[in-house]
C-alpha cells in the first residue's frame, strides 16, 4: 500500500469518526427535543394560553401568569446584566493586561462555573431577605448575576476579534478613544454581542432553582415586580412533583413552551447576526 493511499484511508476513517461524533452529541437533543414534543404538544390549547391555573385537584386551567411572569423575569434579568456586562466587556478588552482586567476576567469565569443554586441563594441573601419579601426584583437580580459572565466575556472576546485597522483609522481621523470604540468599534462587533446575549438569555430562561429562593412563585395573575411572580419554571416543577394527572400533562406542556422559547431566541440570534452582517457589508 502507498503512501498517498494509507493518507487517503486514514482521512476517511477521521472523517467518519467525526461525522459519529456529531450524531452521538446531536441525539441526546433529538431524543429530548422528541419527547418533550411528543407529550407536550398534544397538552397544548387555548386554556393554556390564557386562563390561570385551577385549584389544586380541579382539571383544566392553564399557565397565563406564569407565561407573563417568565418574560417580565426574562426582561428584568436582561435590563440588569446587559448594561454592566456589555461595559464590562469593552473596559478588559480596552485595557486587557493590568491587574485590575486579570481578576475580573477570572471572577468572570468563576462566576459562569458557579451553580445557579448558589446564585439564587446569593440573591436571597441580597435583595429577599433586607425587604422581607419575595419579589420578581430578586428573580430577575438571580437571573442577571447568571447572565452577566457570558455577556462579559462574549463582549470581550468579540471586541478584540474586530481588525486594529478600524480603531487605527479612527483615531488617525481625529477621534477620542472612547468615541473610535462606540462610534467604530462596538458597530462592528455588535451582531456577535447581540448573539451572546441572547444565548444568555435562552441560558437563564430555563432556570428553576434561583427562583424558588427569589421570586418564588404566585398562583394568582401579578405584574408588581415588588411581589412575588409566577414562571414557567417553577410552575413545571410543583406541578411535576404532584399526584394529579391533569397537572402533569400541564408540566409537559409548560416545558414544551420552554423548549419553543429557548429555540425562538436561537433562532432570532442568527437571523438578527445575518441582518447586522449585511447592513455592515453595505
Amino acid at each position: 500500500m502507498s503512501y498517498a493511499t494509507r493518507r487517503r484511508i486514514i482521512s476517511r476513517v477521521a472523517e467518519a469518526l467525526c461525522a459519529l461524533a456529531v450524531l452521538l452529541a446531536l441525539l441526546p437533543l433529538g431524543m429530548i427535543l422528541f419527547y418533550v414534543i411528543k407529550e407536550g404538544g398534544s397538552a397544548l390549547n387555548l386554556a393554556f394560553f390564557t386562563q390561570m391555573p385551577k385549584p389544586v385537584g380541579e382539571p383544566g386551567g392553564g399557565m397565563a401568569n406564569a407565561i407573563v411572569g417568565t418574560l417580565i423575569l426574562i426582561g428584568l434579568a436582561a435590563l440588569f446584566a446587559v448594561p454592566i456586562g456589555c461595559m464590562c466587556g469593552i473596559h478588559l478588552s480596552e485595557y486587557p493586561a493590568t491587574r485590575f482586567s486579570y481578576t475580573v476576567r477570572f471572577a468572570a469565569d468563576v462566576l459562569n462555573g458557579v451553580p445557579s443554586i448558589v446564585v439564587g441563594i446569593f440573591a436571597y441573601g441580597l435583595v429577599v431577605l433586607p425587604v422581607k419579601r419575595f419579589s420578581a426584583i430578586a428573580g430577575g437580580v438571580a437571573l442577571g448575576i447568571l447572565m452577566l459572565p457570558i455577556v462579559v466575556r462574549t463582549t470581550e472576546e468579540l471586541l478584540r476579534l474586530v481588525p486594529p485597522g478600524l480603531r487605527e483609522g479612527a483615531l488617525a481621523l481625529g477621534a477620542t478613544r472612547s468615541r473610535s470604540v462606540f462610534s467604530v468599534i462596538l458597530p462592528a462587533a455588535l451582531p456577535g454581542i447581540l448573539t451572546g446575549i441572547l444565548v444568555a438569555l435562552a441560558r437563564v430562561a430555563g432556570e428553576t432553582a434561583p427562583l424558588l429562593f427569589t421570586a418564588f412563585n404566585n398562583r394568582y395573575w401579578s405584574t408588581n415586580i415588588a411581589q412575588p411572580i409566577a414562571s414557567l419554571t417553577v410552575q413545571v416543577f410543583t406541578y411535576a412533583i404532584s399526584p394529579y394527572d391533569d397537572w402533569h400533562r400541564q408540566a409537559w406542556a409548560g416545558a414544551f413552551l420552554l423548549v419553543m422559547i429557548i429555540l425562538a431566541l436561537s433562532i432570532s440570534a442568527r437571523v438578527a447576526v445575518r441582518r447586522l452582517e449585511r447592513m455592515n457589508r453595505v
